[in-house]
Formats: C-alpha cells, structure tokens, sequence
C-alpha cells in the first residue's frame, strides 16, 4: 500500500534520570533530505539518526528535533577539596589562638567556605545516551510511518477512483470510434452528391469513396492509444497496491497515460471524444498532485 511522503511523530520518555523527547516530521521531496536539532552537546546524535531513520523512510524532507533534559543533580558529582578545607580550618584555629577565641567550629561552618566544595560534570557514555535515543526514536519512527500509512489509504481510495473513471471513460471512447468513421463517410457521401447534382451528374464513384473513408478511418484510428491506455492503468494498480516505494515510478507512469491520451485528443475529430479527452485530462492531473506526496 502506498504511503504519504507527509507525517509526524513524537515520543519522550524519563528515564536514567534524563527526558527525551524526540520529534520527526517530513513533507514531500524528490530524495531523502535530512535535517537535525539536537543539543550542542550531543550533535554527535544526527548522523546516528539520519542512518537509523532512513531504514524506514525513503523519500521525503525529514526533519528531527531532539531534546534531552537532565534532572537536577544527576548529570553532576560533588567533590571535597580537602586541602582547602584543611587550610581553613588550621588557618581559623590559628587566628582562634592568637585571639584568645573558642574553638566553636563545626561542620555546618566549613560548608559555607568558599571553594570547599567543587561540582563536577559526569562524562556521559556516547552509546549509552545512543542506545537511549534510539528507542524513543524508534517509538516516535514507528508513530510517524502509521500517520504517513494512514495519509496514503486516503490518497490510494482517491486515486483508485479516478483510475476507475479513467477506464470506464476509455471505453466511452471507445465504443464512439465507429460512429465517427461513419458519420465522416454519411457526411463525404452527402457532399459529393450534392456536388455531382449541381452539375447535373449523378454517377458516384463509390470505390473512391471507400477508400477516403478508410485513409481517414486510418488516421483516426486510436486502438493503440487505448491498449498502452489500458495496460498503463493495469500497471499503476500493481503499483500502488506494491508495499514498496512507488512515488518516482508513478510520476513516470502518469506521464505516459497523459501522453496517450494527449494523442487520442488529436485524433479525436469529434466533438463528444474531444470533451471526454478533457475531463480525462483533469483527472490526470488531480493523480498527478496526488502522486507528488507519494513516498
């Protein structure tokens, strides 16, 4: 079944005390475009995920946003500086001594010291944070391919019925082919009667009549425009109905079944085929838009 090149996705989880989220959206392009926003810390991630997206998408202008949020205090660890800490304290016992002060130090007084204290960022494992985003990722991938699925039944049942149109009108034309020869031999038969009989003549050369009816028959005739019509029809079923990426063959496909039925236009030679052409003609190209968001 075909799908649209359009979707969204998203997913976060909280977990190892850090939220992700990840968000992917495309709209349609000819190839597989990527973009990403990740953190400055973490731009090692887009290459990652431009290979891991394009497992499951193959057309279209993908854009992925990622956040990562680290809870309070966990991406950190606290480290004592003890040989800070133990200057102050000999240094506020010395100055207790020579003041004749008590020794009233406790622990809550050397905290608020400065720099006795030092935070230290943890040096996070690149594979571990990977293997993280990869399955929120993975939760949002298969989000964003069920939107692009669902968006695709809806283009499939449209294009469907137009293809439907398509065939029941091409046997319109069809089945109007013969009347056209013949009222083009009623209307030459008609003429030259009429023409022998203003100059008093009545002798009708039927032989060459027969054979002007049959060079126009000839180049009115549209039975090969209708067979490629017909198995180009056949063809574009097969292919939208193909689990497999289908929206360049169709593009191509489209052109040809435009190009058919361009040439029955021109030997047309009939007012009823030449408005039936047209509305052909408009349901090409609703196909056409249509196929421009097919992945």
């Amino acid at each position: 079944m075909i799908k649209s090149m359009t979707g969204f996705g998203r997913e976060h989880i909280v977990a190892n005390g850090r939220e992700i989220i990840v968000e992917i959206r495309s709209v349609n392009h000819r190839y597989y475009e990527f973009a990403a926003r990740t953190p400055r810390a973490y731009g090692y991630l887009d290459e990652k995920l431009k290979g891991f997206l394009k497992s499951g998408i193959s057309r279209g202008k993908v854009e992925v946003s990622v956040s990562i949020y680290n809870q309070e205090g966990t991406d950190a660890e606290i480290e004592l500086n003890k040989s800070v800490a133990l200057g102050y304290l000999n240094a506020l016992r010395n100055a207790a001594d020579e003041l004749d002060l008590d020794d009233d130090l406790v622990l809550s007084n050397v905290m608020r010291l400065p720099d006795v204290f030092t935070v230290v960022k943890k040096t996070e494992d690149e594979e571990v944070i990977w293997n993280e985003v990869r399955t929120v990722a993975q939760t949002a991938l298969d989000r964003f391919v069920d939107m692009r699925v669902a968006e695709g039944e809806k283009m499939y049942d449209d294009i469907s019925g137009r293809l439907d149109y398509i065939e029941e009108t091409v046997g319109k034309i069809e089945s109007r082919q013969p009347s056209v020869v013949q009222s083009y031999s009623d209307r030459l038969y008609a003429k030259i009667s009429e023409t022998l009989a203003d100059l008093g003549l009545d002798s009708i050369d039927k032989q060459r009549i027969l054979t002007e009816v049959a060079i126009f028959a000839d180049k009115v005739a549209i039975d090969e425009e209708t067979v490629r019509l017909r198995s180009h029809i056949s063809q574009f079923r097969d292919l939208i109905n193909s689990d497999e990426p289908v929206g360049r063959k169709l593009d191509f496909l489209v052109q040809e079944v435009n190009r058919e039925v361009n040439t029955i236009g021109s030997k047309a030679n009939d007012l009823e085929i030449t408005k039936m052409v047209v509305d052909l003609k408009a349901e090409i190209e609703k196909i056409r838009e249509q196929i421009q968001n097919i992945e």
